[in-house]
Order: structure tokens, then sequence, then C-alpha cells
């Protein structure tokens, strides 16, 4: 089971500055059939529960420092601190992504309120602390709940998820070149759906043609396959798969199942139906003709069906 770095206020835990919590239950319910929770909260730690309230302040280096409410001017150090025991935590981890919590001075994802001197809102950024988990986490995901109620980006971020995890149980696997082959394989059609110039690049990689060390191949693949799976899928990249998924099936299927496959591509195509719609008759006809290549693609199932987001029109865009 994978493991995410959770805002614990997500969790359910009472960690607010007001003693509240901001429980989560797409996270603590849905996702957590999948995944346990490693929960941060520097804030938390820094200066207990119930708190005064933290917000960040413009400085003479167009940066920011941390102001408390409670007449303690410059709170930054008290709070970086925190940052890094929290940080040291969720490193020593094998976490896949982390979640944290909207508009919060910690843990905003450009979200975070940034104060002029005189009182009023200048600009939105980063939190402290997701600033520090940038620095330190190269390639793993980060979303904040907030934007995860909009179900393109939801999707997208769930997607990713599960990738990260499946490569990282791969390279832990001890594979050989052939095994990346196959593994390559699997996430062609899904990998055309976020970046078909990242995808060609990668087969670049798998094909060799400098004849390097493997360790040296899997270091290169490994570096653009995260970068390729944090792009966002779209519309029209699904409906260009798709069609070209299609086309394992046209010489077996008749030509009523052939005209209402490519109708409901054309209807996902028109936000008429969800993505699920399409890719449920594909499957169907892979499943029916035996098609080998189209049922070991990843794009057909990127992490569990009962996790229902491709059901929603609104994930696609």
């Amino acid at each position: 089971m994978m493991k995410i770095a959770v805002s614990g206020c997500l969790l359910g835990e009472e960690i607010r500055f007001n003693g509240g919590h901001s429980h989560d239950r797409f996270v603590t319910q849905s996702l957590g059939e999948y995944a346990q929770f490693v929960p941060f909260c520097p804030e938390h730690l820094a200066f207990g529960t119930p708190r005064s309230t933290v917000r960040l302040v413009e400085d003479e280096n167009d940066g920011y420092y941390v102001q408390s409410s409670d007449g303690e001017v410059d709170v930054t150090e008290k709070l970086l601190h925190t940052n890094n025991i929290e940080l040291q935590k969720i490193q020593n981890e094998p976490i896949r992504g982390i979640i944290f919590k909207s508009k919060s001075p910690s843990c905003g994802l450009g979200s975070a309120m940034v104060y002029r001197t005189n009182g009023y809102s200048k600009e939105k950024d980063d939190g402290i602390f997701v600033k520090m988990c940038k620095d330190h986490f190269s390639f793993l995901h980060m979303e904040e709940e907030g934007r995860l109620n909009d179900p393109w980006l939801r999707e997208n971020f769930i997607m990713q998820l599960f990738s990260y995890d499946d490569f990282e149980n791969f390279k832990a696997s001890d594979p050989s070149m052939k095994e990346l082959v196959t593994f390559h394989q699997s996430y062609k059609f899904m990998l055309q759906a976020k970046n078909d110039m990242m995808y060609r690049e990668l087969g670049q990689i798998v094909g060799n043609h400098e004849e390097l060390e493997f360790s040296e191949i899997l270091r290169q693949y490994e570096i653009l396959f995260k970068t390729a799976i944090a792009q966002k899928s779209s519309i029209g990249k699904n409906r260009n798969v798709l069609e070209h998924m299609a086309g394992f099936v046209k010489d077996k299927v008749n030509q009523v199942e052939k005209e209402m496959l490519h109708e409901q591509i054309q209807d996902y195509a028109n936000k008429i139906v969800p993505l699920i719609a399409p890719l449920s008759r594909l499957h169907m006809f892979a499943k029916a003709y035996n098609v080998e290549y189209l049922l070991n693609q990843k794009f057909l199932h990127p992490y569990p069906k009962e996790l229902a987001l491709r059901s929603d029109i609104k994930s696609g865009k």
C-alpha cells in the first residue's frame, strides 16, 4: 500500500489554529482504501493548538516572513525549525505524493496570501512548508485539497500517484532491460495522452542507441517518466489515443460495433459522455477478441476502478 504525506487537519486531526479540523472524506475514505497517510503540521508543532494565527508578510528582499497575530512580530525561525522536523519525517518514508491544506501560510499550494507591511493583501504564493517540499522533492506530485475538488485535477493527480508508485515498485524489483521495454510499452497510451513528444523521447532512451549501461538508462528513464506523468491530459489528447486504440480492434469488430465505438469517442470529445464510456467499450472488445497489447495498457486501468474518477464528464478538459 502506497504512502502519501497529508496535512494532518485533512485527516480529521483537531490541530487547526482554533482546535478544529478540515476532514476531507475523499482523502480518508476513497484514497484511504489504497494508501497509508503520513500526517504533518509544522504550525501545530511550533505553536500548539489552539494557537494565534500567523500570516506571510512581504520583506525588503521580495520574499516574506511569518508574522503572528499575538504581538510576536517575526516567528519565521520558530516555524522553519518545525518545518525541518516535519520534512525529515516525510523524507524517512517512501511517500508517493503530498496533499496540502489550501490557503494555509505553511501549506497553501499557490493559495497562501502574502500581505504588505501596511496590512493589505499583496499576492498569493506557496506556503513556507510547500516551498521547502518543492526544494527537496523534485519529481514528487503535490496538490492541495481545494484544487482536488476539480474533477480534472483530481483525476490527473490520482493517475500521477499510482503511476509514480508503479515505477517505484518496478525500480525496486531489480528490473532488466527487457522488463523496462515491457514497462514502457504498457504506458504507451497513457504517456501519449500526457505528452507525445516525451513518450517518443522515452522510446529513444529505451532504444539505447548509445549503448549505455542499464543503470544509466534507468536513471534517464526515471527522470523523464516522472516528468511526463506530471503533465495534464486533455480531451483532445485522450481522443487521439482512443482513436489509436480503436485501430487495434477495427479488423475484429463488425461494422455496427465499429460505428458505435467511434460514436462514443465523438460523444466524449463533445462532452456528452465521460471518458469511461468509450474506454469500457474498448476494454470489452479487447477482452472479447483477446487483444493482449490493449489489455496490458495502463491507460485502461491507471488506478483502481472503484475510485470512479473517469465517470465524471467534468474530469476532462
